[in-house]
């Protein structure tokens, strides 16, 4: 029983744990470069990452740390 409830858990797991990467769609790129104030040039360079995440290249993802309020 215990072999059985092991085996389940592990299928489960490896098939429902698959390598899938979701990149933006093309209406959310654009919406994204609206604040932009190159907007043409943000586009090309995100849609640019968004093939090579579809092909599986890597891509270098730039992280915007969060500013808190600091109160004293």
């Amino acid at each position: 029983m215990k072999l059985v409830l092991n085996l389940s858990l592990f299928l489960l797991a490896f098939f429902s744990l698959t390598n899938v990467s979701l990149s933006l769609t093309d209406y959310q790129i654009k919406k994204f470069c609206k604040k932009e104030k190159r907007v043409l040039l943000c586009i090309k360079n995100l849609q640019e990452k968004q093939s090579d995440l579809q092909e599986g290249k890597l891509i270098e993802i730039p992280v915007v740390p969060y500013k808190t309020l600091i109160r004293n």
